[in-house]
């Protein structure tokens, strides 16, 4: 049980449900590198601010000295914030003093989607793996199940086969196990 309540990491809560023309819109995706430890600072803001962004957040289980079970939920990209809002917005993100530095994202539509990924497996509960730096392997996409129409790379770990979703902009990625028999090569 934690001993805080989650807090919002996706706001508005339908934000990587819309469709957006990135050519002609006003509203871009950026991604903000934030001050250490201030990712729930700045997302906090942010929503009061009513800007839309996306933190990735995950529940992670460790054990106190004195051997009791804690439950936190931590960012599963420490330090990125990702932004979708005008460039005034942006600005008003600098100016919360949680942010080194935002970047407007080259990909918006693949950014859009790889966090799209990203969500889903979260909201389904999946235990994720954060992954640092993108590791070679077969491209593949998942035939059938909760996760059907994904696409990632399938990476070997303990002998188990993981299907590692990547953020391509970041360049990190998370994987969850996966029964290889529900995925076909692209």
């Amino acid at each position: 049980m934690p001993i805080l309540k989650p807090e919002d990491d996706l706001y508005p809560s339908d934000l990587l449900d819309r469709e957006v023309d990135f050519v002609t819109a006003s509203e871009r995706w950026y991604c903000l590198y934030t001050m250490a430890r201030q990712e729930k600072q700045l997302m906090r803001k942010l929503k009061k601010l009513s800007i839309g962004f996306y933190g990735p957040t995950i529940s992670k289980r460790s054990r106190s000295p004195q051997g009791r079970v804690r439950v936190s939920t931590v960012p599963l990209f420490p330090n990125y914030v990702f932004l979708f809002g005008t460039a005034e917005d942006r600005q008003r993100a600098l100016a919360t003093n949680c942010v080194s530095r935002a970047e407007e994202v080259g990909d918006p539509a693949g950014l859009a989607h790889d966090l799209r990924q990203v969500y889903l497996a979260i909201r389904e509960g999946v235990p994720l793996t954060p992954e640092a730096r993108l590791v070679p392997g077969q491209p593949v996409r998942v035939r059938t199940g909760p996760f059907r129409g994904y696409e990632g790379t399938v990476v070997r770990r303990e002998g188990k086969t993981r299907l590692l979703l990547t953020i391509r902009y970041l360049e990190q990625g998370v994987s969850m196990q996966i029964d290889e028999g529900l995925l076909e090569p692209l």
